[in-house]
């Protein structure tokens, strides 16, 4: 889930990027065929690149993939909306490198999902604002999903858009998603915060890293890192590439929401998943060491 807009606009590409999960039913992975010489099977960097190109070819919406080192293989993601004839799809596409592949499904389906985690509105959609930073100039930001602000004009505190925060100053999606905003309104108290923890500075998190994510619609919830550099198909040509995966859960509105540890150390900004806060779910994060670098700003 894309956890965006909660405000359609029919007949355009925003329309696509809400969420729509209900009703998901607990994560059940494939079964995994008892240990044989192919469970210790070594395969090559190029080997599991070639089988990570191949699942990218194939183009299935509802995927998500990343090379797993602990395994040494390609762990492969699946929503609910992936069929059994997709699946083989994939495997026929990495040929003789399909073993290297690990399937696992996630309940849902994967969609485009201020202090950090309060919510922002555009003209028709809400998020979350991620981390509030600021240029070498002193001129102060606040970053959230490059979906959120693709296309977006002007920012707001509150619904009723009464409230000027300012306008998109920068957007990078899909490949990326990330997006700034530039503070016009000077009344604006913008402290560097998300969910109450002083945000010190940033860093790539490891996988098993304990970290919590922040949104508008959900709050505060905790997690921890599943993978790494993982890249999401959802669909529509929408693919982004190099995120960070993790089992905590978000909803729609909680985009753009930040991803950090308790030791105040910002990690990311909220891309989108499956699933919701009451089943659980996968839910995937932008880096946010990636933003900061493209727009030259940092944490405070």
């Amino acid at each position: 889930m894309r956890i965006k807009r909660t405000t359609p606009r029919s007949g355009t590409r925003r329309t696509r990027l809400i969420a729509v999960s209900t009703g998901l039913v607990a994560a059940a992975a494939f079964a995994v065929p008892s240990a044989n010489a192919s469970d210790v099977t070594t395969f090559s960097a190029n080997e599991l690149k070639s089988a990570s190109n191949s699942v990218l070819k194939a183009d299935v919406p509802g995927t998500a993939w990343a090379v797993d080192s602990k395994t040494n293989r390609v762990l492969l993601t699946v929503d609910s909306t992936v069929s059994a004839t997709e699946l083989a799809k994939i495997k026929k596409a990495a040929g003789a490198n399909a073993d290297a592949l690990t399937i696992k499904r996630t309940p849902g389906k994967f969609n485009k999902l201020i202090e950090g985690g309060d919510a922002i509105y555009a003209s028709s959609w809400r998020c979350s604002l991620g981390f509030n930073v600021r240029s070498s100039n002193g001129t102060s930001y606040f970053l959230t999903a490059g979906h959120c602000t693709d296309g977006a004009g002007t920012w707001y505190a509150n619904s009723g858009r009464t409230t000027v925060l300012g306008p998109t100053a920068g957007s990078s999606f899909p490949t990326n998603d990330y997006g700034i905003v530039r503070y016009t309104n000077t009344s604006i108290s913008k402290p560097g915060t998300a969910g109450g923890v002083d945000i010190t500075r940033a860093a790539t998190p490891s996988v098993g890293t304990n970290v919590i994510r922040d949104g508008s619609t959900t709050g505060t919830h905790t997690g921890r890192v599943t993978a790494l550099n993982a890249t999401v198909n959802y669909g529509g040509g929408d693919v982004v590439y190099g995120m960070i995966q993790t089992n905590v859960c978000a909803e729609p509105g909680d985009s753009g929401g930040p991803l950090y540890g308790s030791n105040g150390v910002a990690y990311g900004l909220t891309s989108g998943g499956s699933g919701n806060c009451s089943s659980g779910g996968t839910t995937f994060f932008q880096p946010v060491t990636e933003a900061l670098s493209a727009y030259g700003v940092s944490v405070y």
